[in-house]
């Protein structure tokens, strides 16, 4: 699966609270198929700054048919959220490939009304926004709660498109916001940050979980494991519960590449492998050194393996082992099913066997 990139222009860009900007991108009736997507989904976007191509991904904050919109928020170091906020304007363009992710709203079985609870965290909101608009738009008698947790009002993203949602869909919406900054909310249950416990005071006093059809939840490390848990001690089956773990990049260093373009290939060493990545229906040798993650090893090969977040969130560089094993420093996208079928993040996987087979072109 070789990457495709595609020059967008940006329609409008708004700076909004939160210290984070809405970038709308024009999309050209050509690339209108491509460019299609389902809430709740991502785009890699990439740019050259300072002489460096960065690249990251961010997930659509619209509604299956709305416009093409991303939010970028900054994040203290980041290079490319820095110069997002700061440099971008409408008008500009952006490298932008076509939408991909499996964090998203299925149609409602038979069309039925249901109960949607999401979670967010910060800038989590991003792909639970589109969903919301989603639910709440294409499905007159669902029901969605929606629990956002920030620090401040002030810092909350999205927040007047929330409030027009919440005004608009008064009885289908139950809108909760936590707040972690000290004197933010009035209500004692809704200050601080957002843990299991709180999730399971909420359960028992204010959120029928028993008529829960799906629960999506995306935002940091701990937001997830902590809420995730609770749904599941409070009686959620598993295969109901959807997460995606949200994370900002600060500075110039990724967590398993230390550059964002492609290096020459290593000198060998002891205990070097000749792996083979399969893309496009081509093979592709390349050397492994131990230890060395896959993707790593096959970029400074020349091979243009697919890739963005390069810390295991985002499941673009995903592929199959197709012979020989690996294992994963961290996994935060790939679900059971896929890991049993042999699916690998492989900008997280290092060889365990003296042979390896990558192919990229496994569905």
């Amino acid at each position: 699966m070789t990457e495709t990139f595609h020059t967008l222009t940006i329609a409008s860009l708004r700076h909004m609270s939160g210290d984070a900007v809405e970038i709308a991108f024009a999309v050209p009736a050509d690339l209108a198929t491509a460019f299609a997507f389902k809430s709740g989904q991502h785009m890699m976007v990439r740019a050259i700054i300072d002489g460096v191509e960065q690249r990251r991904t961010y997930s659509i904050c619209s509604g299956r048919g709305g416009p093409l919109r991303v939010g970028i928020k900054h994040i203290a170091g980041g290079i490319f959220s820095t110069w997002a906020n700061t440099h971008l304007k409408a008008g500009d363009t952006l490298e932008v490939a076509p939408p991909l992710g499996r964090f998203t709203l299925p149609p409602s079985p038979g069309a039925k009304p249901r109960h949607v609870l999401m979670l967010a965290g910060g800038a989590g909101i991003t792909p639970i926004l589109g969903m919301t608009i989603d639910a709440l738009t294409s499905e007159p008698d669902t029901r969605v709660t929606l629990i956002y947790a920030t620090r401040t009002m002030a810092q909350t993203m999205f927040l007047e498109e929330i409030e027009n949602l919440k005004d608009k869909y008064p009885a289908r919406l139950d809108m909760i916001h936590v707040l972690s900054g000290a004197g933010e909310a009035d209500v004692a249950l809704l200050q601080g940050r957002m843990t299991g416990d709180k999730l399971k005071a909420m359960a028992a006093r204010r959120i029928d979980l028993s008529s829960v059809e799906r629960a999506f939840l995306c935002g940091p490390g701990s937001f997830i494991k902590e809420t995730r848990n609770a749904l599941f001690e409070l009686g959620l089956a598993k295969d109901v519960v959807h997460h995606e773990f949200f994370a900002g990049r600060s500075g110039g260093v990724t967590p398993a590449l230390t550059t964002s373009v492609a290096k020459p290939a290593p000198a060998a060493v002891a205990g070097t492998i000749e792996a083979i990545a399969i893309l496009d229906g081509q093979k592709h040798k390349f050397p492994l050194a131990p230890g060395q993650h896959v993707l790593e090893a096959a970029l400074a090969a020349g091979i243009k393996a697919p890739y963005s977040c390069t810390g295991g969130m985002c499941s673009t560089c995903r592929a199959r082992v197709a012979e020989g094993k690996v294992k994963m420093t961290v996994n935060y996208s790939l679900e059971a099913w896929e890991m049993e079928r042999g699916f690998v993040l492989t900008c997280q996987a290092v060889a365990t066997t003296d042979t390896l087979v990558i192919d990229y072109d496994a569905m």
